[in-house]
């Protein structure tokens, strides 16, 4: 995808014991990986929840990103965690566009996302966005079954030359 997509920088949310060879066109300074579990809540044993600071770690991504070329977000099935990071990432980029629409775009690029909650509970705050974002995933419902290669493009603003 990095190639396909001529993609330079690049978020991965992966759990710990999950493997994956970043792309060489993907230079390591710009390349955030961010060791989580697709979870929902905290206290699930061994497992890693998303918490603050890797919310924070995407938006400052973003703000930094060089969006001449499309930033690649990823995790293991494409269907929880990057979706919602590319939500927060999207938000933090282009912060005065509406949240229902966004959410919608997404559906539209991927009927299987189903954004991870606690990503965008926890981005709705960081952005100030006032329960906007998560009234917008809400709204779109949990995405259809996936086999996990399902991989989509959002735009991070809504096209406005049409």
């Amino acid at each position: 995808m990095a190639v396909r997509h001529g993609s330079r920088e690049m978020v991965s949310l992966m759990a710990k014991e999950q493997a994956f060879h970043r792309p060489g066109v993907i230079a390591a300074d710009r390349h955030l990986l961010l060791h989580m579990n697709d979870i929902a809540f905290k206290g699930t044993g061994n497992l890693v929840a998303p918490d603050e600071a890797h919310v924070q770690k995407i938006i400052d991504f973003a703000a930094g990103w060089d969006d001449s070329a499309p930033l690649l977000v990823h995790c293991w099935m494409g269907v929880s965690r990057s979706p919602a990071a590319a939500l927060v990432a999207a938000l933090a980029r282009v912060p005065d566009q509406d949240d229902r629409e966004l959410a919608q775009r997404l559906r539209t690029a991927s009927p299987h996302a189903t954004p991870n909650t606690r990503i965008i509970e926890i981005g709705d705050g960081l952005l100030k966005r006032d329960g906007r974002l998560i009234a917008a995933v809400r709204a779109i419902g949990r995405g259809a079954d996936a086999d996990g290669n399902a991989p989509f493009v959002l735009s991070i603003a809504p096209d406005k030359t049409g």
